[in-house]
């Protein structure tokens, strides 16, 4: 419909305020709202119900390669977490403590669990003992608590929901491969299931997971130039599980150390979902992670035979597999048609007495707007079809979106420049120290390494900052 003749608008433009356009977005698709729990949220259905088709894709994914979902306390003894120095201080800032059990102080304090390598390390250190018992790949889908100074809907909250993978091997090599098995699974379903491009590679020593050897990252960019870290994979060695004293007799008959990695996504991929593909009118879904694919809208639906039509079509829609919906309410056509977009629905059908009588439907997709007459008996193959093509053109704009906001600078003055001119990623070459990293923030105003490249030629032989030889080139970008 013409913008005119919106009845739902209450979104602020991205190129007026992104900020609040997003708030606005998540506010008015019903997604989450803020809780009495400060810095909390409370998941609607809307909102939860993406999570829940992330769930079930990523968890078949992981199951796929033999991981087995378990599930751990959500509190953690002191003792524990002081057993790996580096880990706990990475994380002490956020830890939130309970102290007290009913009227009673407790002789320890326990965490709420910020993640928890440490109650699985604890595990294994009692359970495994031969190389039989290797390896361990676990996952678990749960919520985390991390004591968040600044809250935002899904990007930034104190609880939020995550699945966190856990795992232990007998090799080096083993440990590696699944670390990068894993950050490769999340790659695959950024761009399959959430249609949402990314750079990705190892994060520099400084900006690596607490207690980690390597840190794998998945990085998306965001409509208003901003990098979201979407997911991560670590490799920790055998760190974590010497602390431990996880131990095991191999084969030759000898005690030897175990290798570990763990592996994350969490509700922030819905962030990203909203800030790369949404616009001015609200949610658009890629349909492999919409909750209704299709809501039929009848025309006219006091008139004979409107109803039983759409009704027909759609239990011909949901015994074919399709998430469709029927929105029959006494509202105006008008207002179904932008609730539906807010939501962010990828097509609706549009059924009324001159369509009866053409035997069709008007099917028009959410992401473009493009309106196309269906005969009614071909919809239900016609519709799966639709949806693909929805699904790759998403993908192919904010693919377009990506390439069109990558750079490169070979000195800060350029560099300084390509931030002003073109919001986005930076490549440049860096020699490794973060105190140039650091000063390279604070000239651009925020921009730091979000993942090193290394599967390129580097665009130079010296440091963007220093002018001492590079040891990396990395993509630079301003944050989430």
């Amino acid at each position: 419909m013409a913008k005119e003749k919106k009845l739902v608008k209450n979104i602020t433009s991205r190129e007026e305020d992104f900020a609040q356009w997003y708030t606005d977005v998540v506010r008015e698709a019903q997604l989450c709202d803020y809780s009495s729990v400060k810095g909390c949220l409370n998941y609607l259905p809307n909102g939860y119900a993406i999570w829940e088709l992330i769930q079930a894709d990523l968890d078949r994914r992981f199951k796929e390669t033999g991981v087995e979902n378990v599930y751990l306390p959500e509190l953690i003894p002191e003792n524990l977490l002081q057993k790996e120095k580096d880990h706990i201080e990475g994380f002490a800032p956020e830890v939130a403590w309970v102290t007290h059990g009913g009227m009673e102080k407790l002789q320890e304090r326990f965490c709420i669990r910020p993640t928890s390598e440490t109650l699985f390390c604890d595990l294994w250190s009692r359970t495994v003992q031969s190389y039989r018992d290797l390896p361990k790949v676990w996952n678990q889908w749960c919520s985390v608590l991390r004591w968040e100074k600044t809250t935002r809907p899904f990007l930034r909250s104190r609880e939020f929901l995550w699945q966190e993978g856990h795992t232990i091997h007998a090799t080096y090599e083993e440990a590696e491969e699944r670390t990068k098995m894993m950050a490769q699974i999340y790659r695959d379903f950024y761009k399959e299931t959430l249609a949402m491009p990314f750079v990705s590679g190892r994060k520099a020593e400084n900006e690596k997971f607490a207690g980690a050897q390597d840190t794998y990252t998945v990085e998306a960019l965001m409509h208003d130039g901003k990098a979201l870290q979407a997911a991560t994979s670590h490799f920790f060695g055998s760190g974590f599980p010497d602390a431990f004293d996880i131990k095991y007799i191999d084969k030759d008959n000898q005690l030897k150390s175990v290798y570990e990695t763990s592996w994350g996504l969490s509700t922030r991929s819905i962030g990203g979902l909203i800030m790369v593909h949404g616009d001015d009118d609200g949610l658009v879904l890629p349909p492999r992670v919409a909750p209704v694919e299709c809501r039929i809208i009848p025309i006219a639906q006091h008139k004979e035979g409107v109803l039983d039509a759409a009704y027909t079509l759609f239990e011909e829609l949901k015994k074919a597999g399709y998430r469709v919906k029927i929105d029959d309410s006494d509202k105006s056509p008008g207002w179904k048609f932008s609730e539906q977009e807010i939501l962010g629905i990828p097509t609706r059908i549009e059924i009324g007495p001159k369509d009866i009588e053409n035997h069709q439907v008007v099917v028009v997709r959410r992401d473009t707007r493009e309106k196309m007459v269906v005969s009614i008996d071909e919809i239900v193959q016609k519709l799966k079809g639709i949806l693909e093509t929805i699904q790759k053109d998403m993908y192919d704009r904010a693919e377009e979106f990506l390439q069109a906001h990558i750079d490169t600078a070979v000195d800060m003055d350029e560099m300084v420049e390509k931030f002003k001119e073109n919001r986005g990623f930076v490549k440049a070459c860096w020699c490794g120290d973060p105190d140039c990293e650091a000063e390279v923030k604070a000239v651009t105003g925020g921009a730091s390494t979000r993942c090193l490249i290394e599967d390129e030629e580097m665009i130079s032989d010296e440091c963007i900052w220093c002018k001492k030889p590079a040891k990396h080139m990395a993509y630079w970008g301003k944050s989430y």
